[in-house]
């Protein structure tokens, strides 16, 4: 006979304990949504009219591909004012959240920027709600630009 003891296997956990990350926070997302209550609260005429383009943000690559088909373009600014002032044709906001949570401009960004200034619109970077609120006043205080007939 056999007098050794069988070997006892401690058995493999029926569930792991998944290590959670901490979800990460949108402060660029949280700043924007501030902004766009203030504006409500301050300029209702312009709180009508500006909107946010969502070009941002992960999506599966069929949604991304279908969207691109679209016309969703990179580096399109965030926010948009279709009112003329001030000689321009309307305000274009790329929104940044402040520093020190904000993100670099990207070339995208920057060359659509460009492109804008080029076509008579005013477009800007904005770090953070105050900013641009900031930059909301003092353009919706510009005269109103008129076409020509």
């Amino acid at each position: 006979m056999n007098s050794q003891k069988p070997t006892v296997r401690n058995p493999p956990p029926l569930f792991r304990a998944k290590k959670t990350r901490a979800k990460p926070v949108d402060r660029e997302g949280l700043e924007q949504a501030s902004l766009m209550r203030e504006v409500a609260v301050r300029y209702p005429a312009a709180a009508k009219l500006i909107y946010h383009v969502p070009n941002g943000g992960h999506r599966h690559k069929l949604v991304a591909l279908k969207l691109k088909e679209q016309g969703v373009k990179a580096g399109v600014p965030d926010l948009v004012l279709p009112m003329a002032r001030g000689g321009h044709f309307g305000l274009y906001i790329e929104f940044k959240a402040k520093p020190p949570f904000d993100a670099a401009v990207s070339p995208s960004q920057d060359a659509y920027i460009q492109a804008l200034l080029e076509q008579g619109y005013l477009a800007i970077v904005c770090r953070g709600a105050i900013d641009a609120i900031e930059a909301i006043r003092a353009y919706l205080l510009q005269p109103q630009t008129r076409a020509a007939a």
